[in-house]
């Protein structure tokens, strides 16, 4: 096999599973698929797998929360929103999930490749490429809380560490243990991967049937 050409430029492109190249410099949303979306973020790992437990926490149980989470602080959130909240980590299938203070020393460069994913991901689903500021205040704020819970039940902080860092979430029940948790338990990479995809057809089926025409009676 010959040495690749040094006068062309470096590799930007990664093959998937689903046979798609994706191209992180300049992603096209043909090249995005939901499976493999999936995959990635049930692979990859929160706190750069710093937590406890027989399993990562994924991005892809994270999402499920958060999302969950948001449908907590509002309840009629509208079903695209709900999946814009469901895919507000989609990038981390490509790039994996960079910690905060990481993502500081680095910079625009890495939110640069991050905001082009999450356009062209966006817009695979029917959703507009620069979402509503409502709505990624609420997925915000949804992580945020979620990242509470995660620091205190699975990477090791204790309370009062994590309410600095996070703040402590308001109008969630306490435990039978008088904690505020949320009862955060890791799953098997095969099972994130699969409550994913269940969460994603859940949403597209809501989707779909909001934009049903409704039907007209006729009269007499």
């Amino acid at each position: 096999m010959s040495p690749a050409r040094s006068d062309q430029p470096p590799r930007a492109w990664q093959r998937m599973l689903s046979g798609r190249r994706l191209n992180l410099l300049d992603p096209s949303p043909l090249d995005v698929e939901i499976s493999d979306i999936a995959h990635g973020l049930a692979r990859v790992a929160r706190w750069n797998g710093q937590t406890i437990g027989n399993h990562a926490f994924s991005v892809a149980e994270h999402s499920l929360i958060v999302e969950e989470i948001a449908l907590q602080l509002k309840p009629d959130l509208a079903p695209h929103w709900r999946l814009a909240v469901l895919l507000h980590d989609a990038p981390e299938y490509v790039i994996g999930d960079m910690i905060s203070p990481f993502k500081a020393v680095i910079g625009e460069a890495y939110k640069g490749v991050e905001a082009r994913l999450q356009g062209a991901i966006h817009l695979r689903f029917g959703l507009p490429a620069e979402i509503p500021q409502t709505v990624k205040k609420l997925a915000k704020r949804a992580d945020i809380i979620c990242a509470y819970f995660e620091a205190v039940e699975l990477a090791g902080f204790d309370e009062e560490e994590a309410g600095r860092i996070f703040g402590r979430p308001r109008n969630f029940p306490l435990n039978s243990d008088g904690k505020l948790r949320y009862g955060l338990e890791p799953l098997p990479v095969a099972k994130a991967q699969e409550k994913f995809m269940a969460r994603f057809d859940e949403i597209e089926a809501l989707r779909e049937a909001a934009n049903k025409p409704k039907s007209r009676h006729a009269n007499g």
